[in-house]
């Protein structure tokens, strides 16, 4: 082939005609595609408070081990060192607390565990 032929088969000025049901079989795919309801979207309003309430509680657990670690290490340089102080020994108070304590932990689980369940019955009558 040299370039008179190419110019030749590229100049012609055929009419390109669609085979037949081409317009019929595209226009029935646009129209199913119109009935397709819209994509779902997410339901940021629900998220936020969660994520709100997630960083609060990294949060105060951050703020927490840094107050315990600094008690921590306090109470290890005025502590005389036995057989069982070393870099990874825990505090006796710390599991060992008076009543207080263990009234603060208590209702700081009950909190924890009836907010997840009410957040999570909400969720659900909601989503029905």
């Amino acid at each position: 082939m040299n370039d008179d032929e190419v110019d030749r088969m590229l100049s012609r000025d055929d009419e390109i005609l669609a085979s037949s049901g081409f317009v019929s079989r595209v226009m029935e795919s646009v129209r199913q595609e119109a009935l397709v309801p819209p994509p779902i979207p997410f339901p940021w309003k629900r998220v936020v408070p969660g994520l709100a309430i997630a960083g609060l509680a990294l949060m105060t657990l951050l703020i927490a081990l840094a107050v315990t670690t600094v008690r921590y290490a306090g109470a290890m340089t005025a502590r005389v060192s036995g057989p069982f102080s070393g870099p990874f020994s825990m505090p006796s108070s710390l599991f060992h607390g008076g009543i207080e304590s263990a009234v603060t932990w208590t209702a700081l689980a009950l909190a924890a565990a009836l907010l997840s369940v009410k957040l999570s019955m909400g969720f659900a009558s909601s989503s029905v």
